[in-house]
């Protein structure tokens, strides 16, 4: 048996011949297949005085960062239909750098103090992708 060595030759269509079976297979691209995106949920509970307020200024905190920045792919909230005070944020952005870009914004730094005293709670919950390959439309 032979051990293929990385930055060989043969490592390389080794490589090549995998995610071609696996693109077969899946049906999956072979850029889905090394997809680095990074999602995660963002569930908040707003105090009830604070929610038409937390409202507004998360509309404009979803709808500028979608406008202008390449790396954030989907910012979308949701309330629960029975507590409005809960809402969730599915975050998806290209790569972590583009995650880390989008902290350092002038409009997320606006939207975080501003809404701070408007968040009874937070809590981000890192996932991972069932199925990478399938777009957000």
């Amino acid at each position: 048996m032979r051990i293929l060595k990385p930055h060989t030759g043969l490592w390389s269509l080794f490589l090549f011949l995998t995610v071609g079976i696996l693109t077969l297979v899946t049906g999956s691209s072979a850029v889905a297949l090394t997809n680095k995106q990074l999602v995660r949920l963002a569930k908040l509970e707003i105090y009830p005085t604070q929610l038409e307020n937390y409202k507004a200024a998360l509309k404009v905190g979803i709808e500028t960062p979608l406008r202008v920045e390449p790396g954030v792919l989907t910012l979308y909230a949701v309330a629960e239909k029975n507590d409005p005070t809960h809402i969730t944020i599915l975050e998806i952005y290209a790569s972590e750098a583009a995650y880390q870009a989008h902290l350092k914004t002038p409009y997320f730094l606006a939207y975080k103090t501003g809404t701070a005293k408007m968040v009874k709670s937070l809590d981000l919950v890192e996932t991972v992708p069932v199925a990478p390959g399938v777009k957000v439309k």
